[in-house]
């Protein structure tokens, strides 16, 4: 019994044959998330804007014996979108698989925020979430009935800063516009056999947060109930999860991985 049942759970898990996009891909949460789909099978194109920080990246996940390819491109605007999924397709030749994960962040206070700032974010961390989808959808997802989106929220989608933080009221916005944009995106690719779920991380050490974690890195990891900060592999299970065919009856949910902060 204990081996036919390990055997379906190894096929529900496996990624062997399947091609992921990651956004963001070149370091921090995305290169984690690209580590995770590529141990169990994937072939993994990676998404940023530096050549030479895909290019170490890729370099980085053969050394792990996982096959990746670099994409240089800017997701702000529908036309970046459009050419990385055909310039995608071409060479691999399917999108199983999207990570939504290129992100940026501002801190400001709100009546301070500059509108250039708010654009950025927005254009980056909510537009590009939605003009990519819409891309990988139309031509790939949609015409072959079925695919996994994962789009890589945060915590601060769900819920304001705390009192006296740096202000960060573009991040929080777009963030929870990403979380609601889950749902939507769920609820109408129900119908192709394409899931649409999110990963809300907390604190992880990365690029965008290391300023906060200098300062504050041991307060934030005492508020949280298992008492530290997320680390390189906390968010593969859960990316593993969303992104296989063990996930095929789960759409439209967002899953904090945050040492159970949010639930304090």
């Amino acid at each position: 019994m204990s081996m036919s049942m390990g055997g379906v759970l190894h096929r529900l898990f496996d990624l062997s044959g399947r091609v992921a996009l990651v956004t963001g891909g070149s370091r921090g949460l995305g290169l984690q998330i690209a580590e995770a789909l590529g141990e169990f099978g994937a072939t993994v194109a990676l998404a940023a804007r530096s050549a030479a920080d895909l290019d170490q990246a890729v370099a980085h996940l053969a050394g792990l014996g996982i096959t990746a390819h670099a994409f240089v491109a800017d997701l702000a605007d529908p036309s970046g979108a459009a050419a990385l999924v055909s310039e995608t397709l071409a060479r691999l030749g399917r999108i199983d698989v999207l990570v939504n994960n290129a992100g940026t962040a501002w801190g400001s206070p709100a009546e301070e925020h500059s509108q250039e700032a708010w654009l950025k974010v927005m254009d980056i961390n909510l537009n590009g979430v939605f003009y990519l989808s819409q891309a990988v959808g139309r031509a790939w997802m949609i015409p072959n009935r079925g695919g996994r989106i994962l789009n890589v929220a945060s915590v601060a989608g769900l819920k304001g800063p705390r009192p006296g933080a740096t202000g960060t009221i573009a991040y929080n916005t777009s963030k929870g516009g990403v979380v609601n944009m889950t749902r939507a995106l769920a609820a109408e690719w129900g119908k192709y056999n394409i899931t649409v779920n999110a990963l809300a991380p907390g604190w992880f050490p990365s690029k965008m947060t290391k300023g906060t974690l200098e300062k504050r890195g041991d307060a934030l990891a005492a508020s949280a109930p298992l008492g530290r900060l997320g680390g390189p592999d906390d968010l593969k299970g859960a990316a593993l999860l969303f992104a296989s065919d063990a996930s095929a009856h789960i759409t439209g949910q967002i899953l904090a991985i945050d040492g159970g902060t949010i639930a304090t």
